[in-house]
């Protein structure tokens, strides 16, 4: 029961403590740029729901914390509710209410009579924070520990596999992939596992010679002792895995820089190309995580980190190094889900602004409310759906019936 909950508290702290951050940063880039065009703030919230905890700045900003820590918002003075958008169908039924309350001065610090462009800035900063966040969290672990690079060079071809057909060889060493540069083994995964039953161009060396291959990836099932059961492409290429292989390779501050943008872009890219494939139908959306997910993937990560370590302080660590990556690549799918043109996210809000700023009016309100209305419907499906994946991946239905029976 001990062990239970320590795992428990395991889990629940390195989701608290990834999500915590990822969010706050989204949630600042919202709140820094609305402060630098002089927007009037109510309220800064991390989670929804009661609050935990809540105080107020000089400025008048309530900061809270919600007990549901999901996500959060910046609440505009003016706005009735959480997604910046006005009850009143008349802007200017709004602006007479305001200078009557405040004078005429005031309308001027309010979200919606400020500049298209301003507010636009203001939408875009949460996710383009979360860019930000990802590049520094890269760049910071390359600059402290540098990384361990397993050259991309192919020791066992398995028998029967993608590969083998394709024409590989033990002893090739693959240096490029789908026209990107290739200079470690992971660079080959991560183009692979989301390429099944797609044909797949690489370049490898042989002999001293450059050879083209081209390999269609098999979609398998694989454990993972993080992701749990996953489906996903795969060759059939094994590389040398002694501890010799290995090669550390350390940064200064410009090379981690560069580091961070590079590994943000690369996730960004395989992020976007299977969310594609996932939308066309050629990819299975059975690999969708939700909160639940993330919340096992936080726990086994911090428990990865900590495996091996001589003392109290080597797991602890070990345990943030690697929620802070994990961190990294949360940052990035969120940044990239809010930007696309759903209403209730980010993207919606600059969609509508995209029309604005063609038609030289904003969108009907009652347009306006119905597509959230939609997009929250939408929205909620799919972390619904996110969640029944979260629950078959746990096996909780084995579990009950196996209780119930």
């Amino acid at each position: 029961m001990v062990d239970f909950i320590l795992t428990a508290l395991t889990f629940v702290v390195s989701f608290g403590l990834v999500l915590g951050l990822v969010v706050t940063i989204h949630e600042l880039g919202h709140f820094l740029a609305a402060k630098m065009f002089g927007v009037a703030i109510d309220r800064f919230s991390i989670g929804f729901g009661k609050a935990l905890a809540t105080w107020t700045d000089r400025s008048g900003v309530e900061w809270r914390l919600g007990w549901i820590p999901l996500g959060g918002y910046v609440r505009f003075s003016g706005d009735e509710n959480a997604s910046s958008v006005p009850d009143r169908d008349d802007l200017e039924a709004m602006r007479r209410a305001i200078e009557r309350d405040e004078g005429a001065e005031a309308v001027g610090r309010y979200f919606h009579f400020k500049p298209l462009w301003q507010r636009a800035i203001v939408v875009a900063a949460g996710p383009i924070a979360n860019f930000v966040l990802a590049v520094a969290l890269f760049a910071s672990l390359l600059l402290a520990f540098g990384q361990y690079v397993l050259p991309a060079r192919v020791a066992v071809v398995q028998p029967g596999s993608a590969a083998e057909r394709a024409g590989f060889l033990a002893g090739d060493v693959v240096v490029e992939a789908e026209g990107r540069k290739i200079t470690s083994f992971d660079q080959i995964a991560e183009i692979v596992q989301v390429r099944a039953e797609v044909p797949t161009a690489f370049v490898v060396e042989r002999a001293g010679r450059r050879l083209a291959i081209t390999a269609t990836p098999e979609w398998k099932v694989r454990e993972d002792e993080v992701a749990g059961k996953r489906r996903q492409g795969q060759l059939g290429l094994v590389p040398a895995q002694t501890a010799k292989d290995f090669i550390h390779v350390r940064y200064g501050p410009l090379e981690a820089l560069s580091g961070g943008v590079e590994r943000t872009y690369r996730t960004l890219e395989t992020t976007v190309y299977y969310l594609g494939r996932m939308v066309s139908g050629q990819v299975s959306p059975d690999q969708l995580s939700g909160p639940l997910g993330i919340a096992r993937i936080s726990g086994k990560v911090a428990q990865a980190g900590a495996a091996g370590a001589p003392d109290l302080g080597g797991m602890i660590l070990g345990s943030g190094v690697n929620l802070l990556q994990l961190a990294g690549f949360v940052s990035v799918s969120i940044g990239f889900m809010n930007l696309l043109p759903i209403p209730v996210l980010d993207g919606g809000h600059l969609l509508f602004y995209a029309y604005e700023a063609v038609t030289r009016r904003p969108l009907a309100a009652r347009i306006q409310a119905a597509g959230y209305r939609v997009g929250l419907a939408l929205l909620l499906g799919l972390m619904l759906f996110a969640t029944w994946n979260d629950l078959q991946q746990l096996r909780v239905f084995k579990i009950l019936g196996g209780v119930l029976s």
